[in-house]
């Protein structure tokens, strides 16, 4: 009697494994074979921004070839702050698999990912994050090697007495935060000569006020770095237009079009450039597989490279700033 006894509890956990592991089984292939829903939130949709308009376009090939839903849904502006977090409230009320935001703050968005998470929704950081590590994941660019590959290049441009100023995007962003911080270490002693910080709000036309502004105030300014396409790209039109360039140099981060026509005519002497699109596609890939149960990075590194006038006609650099026919 205690023989079958212990043979009935044998059997029973055997009979009870088997059917954890099909039960398991089953729920990985339910996952696997589900439609997931995701909602991304970049900081804007400008359609006269190349980066933000490479990095969606990333995110729509990813989501069209991983066979997922994918919604946009953008501020006009990118510091727009508080229209980010209105949206960010919508995609929480539509509970979707996965959130995918770029944050705009540093810490105002919080609370609603906190909630999100609450909910059982999946959060992936894009291009940027927030104080505390709410995410499940984040695919953005190592933003303090690209101001330190900025810094290093700048270096080779100007000499120990030279004067630079810098025209960041937004105050107290992440990506503002740390690119400073990198281009500060790349430049060494050179920092020391930095004359001032100012910021545009990733706007064109104050970044172009305050590079006018900055030319007026330091006569004898050599270089001028801007930290986004925005401040980039509005601190080249000014020395463009004011006709500075052979007195002050320009180096950015991030290309457009008009970043590329402005490196040819010599204003830019050197840039930055993320591998948007490729961010973009990375941050819908690597969510689904995280939604599949599938092991995935927490922090994937998209890159960038820098773009000078000596390399920008190489077939990797052109791939890089027109990156729309793949990753």
């Amino acid at each position: 009697m205690k023989q079958y006894k212990k043979w009935m509890i044998l059997m029973t956990a055997v009979a009870a494994a088997i059917a954890l592991v099909l039960c398991l089984h089953c729920w990985k292939e339910s996952k696997a074979n589900k439609t997931f829903s995701l909602i991304y939130i970049p900081k804007t949709e400008d359609g006269t921004n190349d980066f933000w308009t490479s990095l969606i376009a990333g995110t729509r090939i990813a989501a069209k070839e991983y066979g997922v839903s994918l919604e946009i849904l953008a501020p006009a502006r990118e510091q727009d702050v508080k229209q980010q977090n209105e949206l960010l409230a919508v995609a929480v009320e539509k509970r979707p698999d996965a959130i995918l935001i770029s944050p705009s703050s540093f810490t105002e968005s919080e609370e609603l990912l906190k909630e999100a998470k609450a909910q059982g929704i999946f959060v992936t950081y894009v291009d940027s994050y927030t104080e505390n590590e709410i995410q499940d994941l984040t695919v953005a660019t190592d933003n303090l090697e690209v101001g330190r590959k900025l810094g290093e290049y700048t270096t080779g441009l100007l000499d120990e007495n030279s004067r630079l100023a810098v025209v960041g995007h937004v105050k107290g962003v992440s990506t503002a935060v740390e690119r400073e911080k990198g281009f500060r270490e790349g430049l060494g002693k050179l920092a020391e000569n930095i004359v001032e910080v100012v910021y545009c709000d990733s706007l064109y036309e104050k970044s172009y006020n305050l590079t006018k502004e900055l030319l007026e105030k330091y006569p004898d300014l050599e270089l001028i770095a801007g930290l986004n396409e925005y401040s980039s790209v509005g601190a080249a039109r000014a020395v463009k237009d004011c006709g500075a360039e052979n007195r002050v140099k320009v180096v950015g981060v991030d290309s457009s079009q008009e970043a590329v026509g402005l490196m040819e005519q010599g204003i830019f002497q050197g840039i930055v450039v993320q591998k948007a699109f490729k961010m973009g596609y990375l941050g819908v890939k690597e969510t689904v597989r995280m939604l599949k149960g599938e092991e995935v990075e927490k922090n994937t590194d998209s890159g960038s490279e820098l773009v000078t006038p000596e390399n920008m006609y190489t077939s990797e650099i052109e791939k890089l700033l027109f990156p729309f026919g793949g990753i």
